[in-house]
């Protein structure tokens, strides 16, 4: 990357601050960009949810996996919990996404708390055999008494998918259906489902995928507790990529733990033969970045306070702009042969093509997915009808007392009096486009445009290609669109 007439600033920016200028290119289409990252994570598009308790769950680690990124699911679960999620993650069907499957015994309270996990707004009713004989959707249940059951609303006039089905005849079959979804059978029984839309994002998207065609999916890490025996079962169950996290990642304790959980891999890869990337953070300079890559960091996670729900910055004032901090981070890395991922900060599609092109391998995203169907939250609707899931940060009273809670009630109390994010946000879900892969699809395409602009087809052409001038506020003001007249 290189400044717009050398114009090196003499102070932080953060992605506002920039803006790219458009290079002579040869790169036609967008279509014609490849976006696999050169993190050696292996994934197909340069998205990582962030390691947040509000935000990264199964159903979000198999949808984004699905479409080329990768979840960190968080250190704050317990073991066994995060054993059992990589497991159905890795279980998933790479092509067909998981259905909400019910009974047709199940009450439509129960029916409409599981629909509101997907954005298909769907559930399939199956019997005790797994065979589908029914379809209900969220429609089916309005007006109609929450104790009633669901063999009172389906639809049970049900079109099937054969598994194998070919996906652009699949497709050809829901449209001259009339249908948006369709469960995909094998022998009789459900073994997932089809959507129309879906159909279309398997033609652009390829999934992120382990050495045995399986789902992508990342665990964190904290830095205290049992490093390497923690580490150690996460491998053992199928982690594709590691995090060591903590919000001060230039500590010695940091790397003290960093030590044990690469031990950890290198005895995995002596054993498996794969190497699974270790990351390591949060810094924002570049003495972080040299200390946690010679500790034995494949990746480094750069940010201190760009996050919605961080308040680090107000509390502390420790932080940095997140584009200098991944600039400067990205640098170093690259000195040692290493990577960074850009965590935080990030609000448009713009911001995300920014982190990259100031260095960065991919970019973390948290608080604009906790918004989806997908995150693990439940579903609210306010006092006007919106419906919203809840956020807070991961160093807030709620995960603070998630933490801890293993503690004494003193401790907990105690740690208690420090916490420095949100403890609960609403982040509202588009009611047209709430589903994390209709973020995806923006970001995605965002992107690729900022690709096309800058002549590069691949990350590594864009790192060296992209060229990024400074503006004012008014200049930031200037491009964003108008929802009505002046």
């Amino acid at each position: 990357m290189e400044f717009l007439n050398g114009a090196q600033p003499a102070y932080d920016l953060t992605y506002s601050d920039v803006f790219m200028v458009p290079s002579r290119s040869s790169v036609a289409s967008r279509l014609d960009v490849d976006l696999r990252t050169p993190d050696r994570v292996g994934t197909t598009i340069p998205i990582v949810v962030a390691n947040m308790t509000a935000v990264a769950g199964r159903r979000m680690a198999e949808t984004i996996a699905r479409r080329g990124g990768v979840a960190i699911l968080p250190q704050d679960v317990k073991i066994d919990a995060l054993e059992e999620t990589i497991g159905r993650v890795k279980r998933a069907h790479p092509v067909y996404e998981t259905p909400v499957v019910v009974g047709d015994g199940e009450p439509i309270a129960a029916v409409l708390a599981l629909i509101s996990k997907r954005a298909h707004r769907s559930a399939v009713v199956v019997d005790a055999a797994r065979r589908p004989i029914g379809l209900v959707t969220e429609r089916d249940c309005h007006e109609v008494d929450r104790f009633a059951t669901v063999a009172d609303v389906m639809r049970r006039d049900l079109f099937t998918l054969t598994a194998g089905v070919d996906l652009d005849d699949a497709y050809g079959a829901l449209e001259s259906h009339h249908l948006g979804l369709a469960p995909v059978v094998e022998n009789e029984r459900l073994v997932g489902l089809l959507t129309r839309t879906g159909l279309l994002r398997s033609a652009i998207y390829a999934p992120a995928l382990d050495p045995e065609g399986r789902l992508m999916v990342g665990a964190a890490v904290g830095i205290n507790g049992d490093v390497r025996g923690r580490t150690e079962r996460l491998l053992a169950s199928g982690a594709d990529v590691l995090v060591v996290d903590t919000a001060h990642g230039h500590q010695d304790k940091m790397l003290d733990a960093l030590a044990a959980a690469v031990g950890a891999r290198d005895a995995h890869e002596a054993a498996t033969g794969r190497r699974i990337p270790v990351a390591a953070g949060n810094v924002v300079a570049a003495e972080g970045a040299h200390d946690l890559v010679a500790g034995g960091a494949d990746i480094v996670k750069v940010g201190v306070g760009p996050g919605a729900m961080c308040t680090t910055r107000m509390m502390t004032g420790v932080g940095r702009p997140q584009f200098s901090a991944v600039l400067e981070c990205a640098a170093a890395a690259k000195e040692n042969g290493a990577h960074v991922w850009a965590d935080g900060g990030v609000k448009y599609p713009r911001d995300v093509a920014l982190g990259l092109a100031a260095g960065a391998a991919s970019v973390m995203i948290g608080s604009w997915f906790a918004g989806t169907y997908e995150s693990p939250g439940d579903l609210v609707r306010d006092a006007d009808g919106r419906t919203y899931k809840e956020s807070f940060g991961m160093a807030s009273a709620r995960a603070v007392r998630a933490r801890t809670k293993e503690q004494s009630s003193f401790a907990r109390a105690r740690s208690a009096l420090f916490e420095e994010g949100i403890s609960s946000s609403r982040m509202y879900l588009d009611p047209d486009a709430g589903g994390v892969e209709d973020l995806l699809d923006r970001i995605v395409s965002g992107v690729r445009s900022s690709f096309t602009y800058a002549g590069a087809r691949t990350i590594g052409e864009f790192h060296s290609r992209a060229r990024v001038g400074l503006q004012s506020t008014a200049g930031y003001d200037e491009g964003r669109p108008r929802a009505t007249s002046w």
